[in-house]
């Protein structure tokens, strides 16, 4: 019996369709102005996604990437609280639905689904896409303005992915608060910049004053040990570049790796990893450092040998954001 495709692999071919008759020069046009967009500043007052062309642009250049962030942010969470599978699923400013498509990869089954966007376009062509997976069929896309005006149902999950950039500071804060106030647990991604990490604290913060605790990435839910304006905690996940993704965006590389900040908080029984992987490890003759984000608020580089041995032999396998040490993994 053959096995069913994997969530990724279904939606890239979905995406498949997407650009036919928009010229390539149009669709790169509009990559390079939605990239501007959400690594930027951008106006509140008017969707990003405007048009049809837009959002056609948007889901083939970004949707995989997005998912695979959403999706490596799922997985972290899920590792902290193996028994939990979330019943109902709210994406806020969800656009074309990648976060929906990550929560089915980490949870499979069906469960209830709205996705809230404030584009009519970009609901309209993920509803389109959605067809392709059978867990999203049912799944309620709704327009709503992103911002302090919110309300929210009760709901197991809510997700939060490169939204909170859009927002004013006001309105940033009136969502996390409204997420917290409605779900169990709260899922936010934002790109791996300084301010995008920047934002992701502030909402860690303020979900930890409502009674959060984080379960992923950090060991603990005390204050992140990175001093401002110096570094910034973010992580990397791997894209498979499809033709049609060549196609909006040019590059001859099969692969791009997309930077990502995250927090995954829950008030929940959970879990969180002993220790986590925070950079590449660097892989030297006979010794791994790795750079860990520990339980005790410190960060440490800590060198493992040959004379460690199966421990050498997991640090030369551990990868950037892996919890440490390896009995952590599932």
């Amino acid at each position: 019996m053959t096995a069913p495709a994997r969530p990724s692999e279904t939606l890239r071919t979905a995406l498949g369709t997407l650009l036919d008759g928009l010229p390539p020069k149009q669709a790169a046009q509009a990559v390079d102005r939605l990239i501007a967009n959400y690594r930027g500043t951008t106006p509140t007052d008017t969707p990003i996604l405007r048009d049809r062309a837009d959002v056609a642009a948007y889901a083939a250049y970004r949707m995989p990437a997005t998912f695979e962030a959403v999706h490596a942010a799922l997985e972290a969470f899920a590792e902290a609280a193996p028994d939990w599978t979330p019943a109902s699923h709210t994406d806020v400013g969800g656009g074309t639905g990648a976060a929906t498509w990550a929560v089915t990869a980490t949870w499979p089954g069906d469960r209830a689904v709205t996705v809230l966007d404030w584009s009519d376009p970009a609901l309209t062509l993920g509803r389109e896409i959605a067809t392709a997976n059978p867990a999203l069929r049912d799944a309620h896309w709704q327009r709503a303005r992103i911002g302090k005006d919110l309300t929210l149902p009760a709901t197991d999950l809510v997700t939060v992915s490169y939204v909170l950039n859009e927002l004013t500071p006001a309105d940033r804060t009136a969502l996390v608060d409204t997420a917290a106030a409605s779900a169990r647990t709260v899922v936010i991604v934002e790109a791996g910049t300084p301010a995008g990490y920047t934002r992701v604290i502030e909402a860690r913060d303020r979900l930890i004053a409502t009674g959060f605790r984080v379960a992923a990435p950090c060991p603990h839910s005390a204050a992140c040990p990175i001093a401002p304006g110096e570094d910034w905690c973010h992580f990397s996940a791997r894209v498979s570049r499809s033709s049609l993704h060549r196609q909006v965006k040019g590059g001859s590389l099969p692969y791009e790796d997309e930077k990502f900040s995250y927090v995954a908080a829950t008030r929940l029984p959970a879990t969180p990893a002993s220790a986590r992987v925070i950079r590449r490890p660097q892989i030297r003759k006979g010794q791994v450092l790795l750079d860990l984000c520990e339980p005790d608020e410190q960060l440490t580089r800590r060198t493992v040998t040959k004379r460690h041995g199966d421990l050498y032999k997991a640090a030369r396998d551990a990868a950037w954001g892996d919890p440490w040490p390896p009995s952590d993994r599932p």
